[in-house]
């Protein structure tokens, strides 16, 4: 008995001697603390709200020319009508275009995302790298992206530290 009861504590020992380090980081916190993300979002939002008037104007155009054409496709002869349909495309597929230069997978939103916040996101990363490779911690999770997380102590997050080491004290 004082055999299985002595191996069993050697084996939770063990266990507790390899259990694996976990921490924690609130992103958006880390963000919200670091005044160059906060002046890249603005910007992004400036931009993205120009952007959007550019493909509205647009849009408009073409719906105020497609208005007009209803109004005078009676009296129109099929020469006339073939040149207001393709003046009422061509101002569609321009908003399209713009849409697709502004919005699109390689489009300005995302260049500027690359410009403006992709580099606080390196540095944020290298920090973490930093610390969780200085104090061997073998995983850090981001409590803001992890829906899944009930509950998770406050004295396993580490989003001061990253703060600090990012010279934002807190």
């Amino acid at each position: 008995m004082k055999k299985i009861i002595l191996s069993l504590m050697l084996l939770i020992s063990t266990m507790a001697i390899n259990a694996q380090k976990f921490v924690l980081i609130d992103m958006e916190y880390i963000m919200k603390n670091i005044p160059a993300y906060e002046q890249a979002t603005k910007q992004m939002d400036s931009l993205t709200k120009q952007w959007q008037k550019t493909i509205e104007a647009k849009s408009n155009e073409a719906k105020s020319l497609y208005e007009d054409y209803q109004k005078s496709a009676s009296r129109l002869n099929d020469q006339q009508r073939a040149a207001k349909e393709k003046a009422i495309m061509d101002k569609e597929k321009e908003a399209a275009e713009l849409r697709q230069k502004y919005f699109g997978p390689e489009g300005e939103v995302m260049k500027k995302k690359e410009e403006l916040i992709t580099p606080i996101e390196n540095s944020i990363y290298d920090a973490v790298k930093a610390i969780a490779t200085q104090k061997g911690y073998d995983a850090v999770i981001d409590r803001a992206s992890n829906q899944s997380m009930i509950f998770a102590s406050p004295r396993i997050d580490i989003s001061n530290e990253v703060l600090s080491k990012l010279g934002y004290s807190k």
